[in-house]
């Protein structure tokens, strides 16, 4: 039995619940446990804090349902997984086992597309090769609203949960499609003004030290071959079909890659190659035109 079980209320439940986080070597036990409880009551992260300081109880079925879910969370479940759901931008995508789960760092790089699509006159079109749970196609659907976004997943488990977003994130100008990015939308060859991906980069052998990815984050979305740039080589021969001329590609990578993939970019004809930092000052993407 751990402290939880023998939680009465919420400000016990906090701190028993973040010292088992804690202990299991979760980075962010706090806001993990006051997330986790407020899943289980339907409170928001503000709700969870003033309940506990208003000294609220809790019921057994309350306390049993935290209990699993903090055990699943100090067996270094992603906390995603856990709730069913993910912020991205102002999205709240639905995801778990089988999806990747979207990452802040990706909202930067949506930004760049973004940013693009708003000097696009008309009505601008976008294509996310290797959507996965649909974090970025939606968001800039949701975000251009007089965009067209085109969305390409090829993973089943993870097109399971991309469908469950569209039906409830996607816009009438928003499509999915089930294909491989190889061989996604010739019918729409020339004609895209921006192509953005965040493909799988992760070089065999580079195995992540995090156990919420390393064993639940689906290898499908991980792992790029021995460089990590095999999807990198397949994905900048897809968008130079796709794109008009001029039209711009940006690709998510890890901050050791831009180099690599600057001169993989510039072997296949890409002009105006550019990298892009994140918040932290670390090179996450880069960019580069038809």
């Amino acid at each position: 039995m751990t402290s939880l079980d023998r939680a009465r209320t919420v400000a016990e439940a906090r701190e028993s619940g973040s010292a088992w986080l804690r202990s299991a070597g979760v980075p962010t036990a706090e806001a993990d446990a006051e997330l986790l409880i407020g899943h289980v009551l339907g409170l928001s992260r503000g709700g969870v804090q003033a309940a506990a300081v208003t000294g609220a109880a809790l019921n057994d079925r309350a306390r049993s349902e935290l209990v699993e879910a903090f055990s699943r969370r100090a067996r270094r479940e992603p906390l995603q997984h856990i709730t069913g759901s993910a912020a991205f931008r102002s999205l709240e995508l639905q995801v778990g086992p089988g999806v990747f789960v979207p990452r802040p760092e990706t909202e930067s790089v949506t930004q760049l597309a973004l940013d693009v699509l708003a000097e696009v006159p008309g009505t601008p079109r976008a294509v996310d090769l290797g959507t996965g749970s649909g974090a970025i196609a939606l968001a800039l659907a949701n975000e251009v609203p007089h965009a067209e976004v085109w969305a390409v997943e090829n993973s089943p488990r993870a097109f399971v949960w991309t469908r469950r977003n569209f039906r409830a994130l996607g816009t009438p100008t928003s499509h999915l499609v089930f294909a491989d990015l190889a061989d996604a939308l010739p019918e729409l060859d020339g004609t895209v003004d921006v192509v953005v991906s965040n493909p799988p980069y992760i070089p065999l052998a580079a195995v992540p030290r995090d156990p919420e990815v390393r064993l639940f984050d689906p290898a499908h979305a991980l792992y790029g071959g021995t460089d990590g740039l095999d999807v990198v080589r397949r994905l900048s021969a897809t968008a130079r079909r796709l794109l008009r001329p001029g039209g711009t590609l940006v690709i998510e990578h890890g901050e050791q890659q831009a180099a690599a993939i600057a001169e993989l970019l510039a072997h296949d004809g890409w002009r105006a190659i550019a990298t892009h930092q994140d918040l932290l000052h670390r090179d996450r993407a880069t960019s580069a035109l038809r």
